[in-house]
């Protein structure tokens, strides 16, 4: 361990570190080499340090990590050979992160759960940076999509930019630090597309592609929801924009099915949505019921803040695009309804908003699943054709490829419902959210 006093005892290698007088309060260093080349017994110091550091991570040692960084941040003649060995390390880490399953969307959302704004900053640079090693065509359209999503795009001329010093070394070190220590402790995830450099573009399968322009329409829609003050244009708007989804994606199961055999078809796919907190469990109750809805499946991840979905790339972004409208629409109504305190003045206000999401969610399923119904007798009617066998079979794939990913799945609740006024007023909202394909859109519509 790299102490702040050390002695030289006898033998001992005259390359060895020297602390000398500072500013008043912190740590210098000076090193023999610190006027020429360092050589590799520097490298195999920084090495050193790096390792320690993160070590005293590991056992939450925060005095030991702070020292570690006060030497690698101070220490005369190290400063560009520290820098290399953390953007080696950064960029290390995050390719090992993908071949651990992980996504940069995941990762970014983790930083932003564990750690702080900087470090998010940094952890999206370094994603940024490990990417220029592949060429776009090999790399998922998924990929990218995520890399547009979270910003990650190379600003620096220099690499070391990146490590956006500011004049503050010391709090670079430890940033940098921090994020190592993070990508170097993710655990192993269900891979749910290439990894970049092995991916090999291909055109979009019969009935699995996403139609844009619909999507683009039910994006619309959904935003003058959320936007709206009049409860019944929500609901013509929520309406219209199920309404879509659910007729597009029958049009792709039945695409699928008359191109079966011929290679087209594809397989069910999985994305990661956050579920962020308070409230995880209701809001992660509201997307598996969105999912289900829409021939999907949700897997949840409290750990790591997101849930798996699976299912048809069709279906796949009907959920995202409408759990995020929905979780938006309760949200305010849930904070519109103010808050709670019993006949003693205790606060209820936790309890009140954890029932009324979880009442949301199960009413919002409910509605969901008439609108699914509905919108297949419909389907059944214009095309003379019995859909229920077309989409069960979608489902039992659905139903295969969670088996194969998360074979070890198990059932939790998500949570306990102790206010009855809280689930009243949830499923009063939910009701004011109907969603019923048979609503035609009177003004804005598609």
């Amino acid at each position: 361990m790299i102490g702040a006093n050390r002695r030289r005892a006898a033998g001992e290698r005259e390359d060895t570190p020297r602390r000398s007088l500072g500013p008043p309060g912190e740590a210098a260093w000076s090193f023999p080499w610190s006027s020429q080349s360092p050589g590799r017994a520097a490298e195999e110091l920084v090495a050193e340090l790096l390792s320690a550091a993160l070590e005293a991570g590991r056992r939450r040692d925060e005095a030991e990590f702070r020292r570690c960084v006060r030497v690698l941040a101070q220490g005369q003649g190290l400063r560009e050979i520290v820098d290399r060995a953390l953007l080696d390390a950064l960029n290390r880490h995050v390719t090992l992160a993908w071949e651990r399953g992980w996504q940069p969307a995941d990762v970014v959302r983790l930083a932003g759960r564990r750690l702080e704004a900087r470090h998010v900053r940094l952890a999206t640079d370094a994603v940024a940076a490990e990417m220029r090693a592949y060429a776009a065509a090999t790399v998922d359209e998924r990929w990218l999509d995520q890399l547009a999503a979270v910003g990650a795009t190379v600003w620096w001329s220099r690499d070391g930019e990146y490590l956006r010093e500011d004049g503050d070394r010391i709090g670079m070190v430890a940033c940098a630090l921090r994020v190592i220590r993070l990508l170097a402790t993710l655990p192993s995830l269900e891979r749910l597309c290439p990894v970049p450099g092995t991916a090999r573009r291909t055109p979009g399968s019969p009935g699995g592609a996403v139609d844009e322009r619909m999507l683009a329409r039910v994006r619309a829609l959904l935003a003058k929801a959320e936007s709206t003050e009049f409860e019944a244009e929500a609901e013509t708007f929520t309406a219209a924009a199920q309404s879509l989804m659910a007729r597009h994606s029958i049009d792709a199961a039945l695409l699928a099915a008359r191109t079966a055999g011929q290679g087209g078809a594809g397989r069910p796919e999985g994305r990661r949505l956050g579920v962020d907190a308070p409230y995880e469990g209701p809001k992660a109750m509201l997307l598996d019921v969105i999912a289900s809805a829409n021939h999907c499946r949700s897997v949840w991840s409290r750990h790591f803040g997101f849930a798996t979905v699976l299912g048809f790339p069709a279906d796949l972004a009907a959920v995202e695009v409408l759990f995020t409208s929905l979780l938006v629409q309760a949200t305010t109504a849930m904070t519109l309804a103010g808050s709670r305190r019993d006949g003693l003045g205790r606060s209820r206000t936790r309890s009140f908003r954890q029932s009324f999401l979880a009442a949301y969610a199960q009413r919002i399923g409910e509605r969901l699943r008439e609108a699914a119904g509905q919108a297949m007798r419909e389907a059944s009617a214009d095309t003379g054709r019995d859909l229920l066998p077309v989409l069960a079979a979608r489902e039992a794939e659905v139903e295969a490829r969670v088996e194969e990913l998360f074979p070890t799945l198990t059932m939790v609740g998500a949570g306990a419902i102790s206010n009855r006024e809280g689930w009243i007023s949830g499923r009063a909202a939910a009701d004011r959210a109907v969603l019923d394909p048979r609503a035609k859109v009177t003004r804005g519509g598609a």
